[in-house]
């Protein structure tokens, strides 16, 4: 079994990086494990105040369940995905059924932020952008996806999402094996990363050299 991170700011391609990746890998290989869903339960918070979560920090995500979900995941077991609601800051019953893969991809903006998992991981991966690339696609997604204006996305990022970037996210980059700049659109390293991937899954298959046009 293969764990690998992928972390990277807001905005930055990590998920179209993620869905490139396991476009080119066999189907029923790869398994993705989103942060976004180990988000700390917050239905003990009142709802008028739930707006104030600061989920740019690494203090919003449960860590422990991450790891361990890894772990069991790692001895051949199955484990329980959690989902999380955005509209209410909370957990849902709804679980998602993990199955055990050849490849776990754990993807979010502080993949690489604790010490825990990334010794658990195989290849660690940061996903780097633009600041200015990275705010457009933020704009565009919260206009389109959640109803946001965009002078208020510009004001949580510049209240919340830049500096949580620069205290937390961006020094992740020294933890990484591999940056891949401009995230999506980098098609030799997505095509580096998915041979990395097939010669330690199938390492008695020769990969053949994709990058070649």
């Amino acid at each position: 079994m293969l764990i690998i991170g992928i972390a990277g700011g807001t905005g930055s391609g990590k998920t179209t990086v993620v869905r490139k990746i396991i476009e080119k890998l066999p189907a029923g290989d790869v398994v993705l494990l989103p942060q976004d869903s180990y988000y700390k339960d917050s239905s003990h918070v009142p709802v008028e105040e739930r707006q104030n979560i600061n989920f740019d920090h690494p203090d919003a995500f449960d860590w422990e369940l991450l790891s361990n979900h890894i772990a069991q995941l790692k001895r051949g077991e199955s484990i329980e995905q959690p989902t999380y609601s955005y509209l209410t800051c909370t957990r849902q019953p709804e679980t998602i059924h993990i199955e055990p893969r050849n490849v776990i991809l754990v993807e979010g903006i502080l993949a690489l932020c604790d010490d825990t998992l990334r010794q658990m991981m195989d290849l660690k991966i940061f996903v780097d952008a633009d600041p200015d690339d990275r705010l457009i696609r933020v704009i565009q997604r919260d206009m389109l996806e959640r109803g946001r204006t965009a002078e208020a996305v510009m004001e949580r990022y510049t209240r919340v999402l830049k500096p949580m970037h620069m205290q937390f996210i961006e020094p992740c980059k020294r933890y990484a094996d591999l940056i891949v700049p401009e995230g999506g659109n980098n098609r030799v390293a997505i095509e580096i990363l998915t041979m990395y991937i097939r010669k330690h899954i199938t390492p008695d298959v020769p990969v053949a050299n994709t990058c070649q046009p």
